[in-house]
């Protein structure tokens, strides 16, 4: 990692720490989550579906993701440190434990029970390889990319990679009431790299081989 991220760095990881504890006071209930996911379903539900803004894209893959992950992330709407108004307006209608509820049903949802953990990532092109040791990617994703060091960080492995790429240029998005996403580590990461050289990590991370899903609900299979 750049050596000029590296106290940012070490401060964030303890702000984190911090928040992780304070969610973790809120306990999730999977079954419970099945029943409050019916403003996911429409576009997390359906394989293969498209968002157009700010430009048209996959929506993520949600399923197997972790849980401590999307209660980060829909707080980060609610707060508007992640700017998106469709889903900051989906945020806004939940309470914390709606919130722990729906990311539990996503974790579990479409997982396999004792699964052996993926390991270590492929190589890519040289030029994808340059990119993931200028961004320091396995450090803080893991060596698969699919084993954050925390759980509040996602899992990035076999992610749309359209998807990972206007992720990405969100963090270096800036004073844009509409786009954008508010944090200081991945925002100094993602802000050292061209668009171009985005598209190439991103393309790199879509490829390989990971945990996360679209599990259609039936009215859409």
């Amino acid at each position: 990692m750049n050596k000029l991220l590296l106290p940012l760095f070490a401060a964030l990881v303890a702000c984190v720490t911090t928040t992780s504890a304070f969610a973790q006071e809120v306990k999730g209930n999977a079954v419970e989550g099945e029943k409050k996911i019916a403003l996911c379903i429409g576009c997390h539900g359906i394989i293969g579906y498209q968002a157009s803004f700010p430009e048209i894209h996959k929506v993520p893959k949600i399923s197997g993701q972790s849980a401590k992950f999307l209660v980060s992330s829909l707080n980060a709407y609610k707060k508007g440190e992640r700017k998106h108004p469709t889903m900051r307006g989906i945020a806004d209608a939940l309470s914390d434990q709606d919130i722990a509820d729906i990311a539990a049903h996503y974790e579990s949802s479409g997982t396999v029970a004792g699964a052996p953990a993926l390991a270590k990532a492929a190589d890519g092109s040289p030029k994808a390889m340059e990119l993931v040791a200028k961004g320091a990617c396995a450090s803080c994703h893991g060596e698969s990319f699919s084993k954050p060091i925390d759980p509040t960080y996602p899992k990035i492995a076999g992610q749309h990679s359209d998807y990972l790429f206007v992720a990405l240029k969100a963090y270096k998005t800036d004073s844009n009431p509409m786009i954008g996403r508010g944090n200081a580590i991945m925002g100094g990461i993602a802000k050292q790299f061209t668009n171009a050289e985005l598209k190439e990590l991103a393309g790199y991370m879509g490829s390989l081989p990971g945990e996360l899903k679209t599990v259609p609900q039936n009215k859409f299979k």
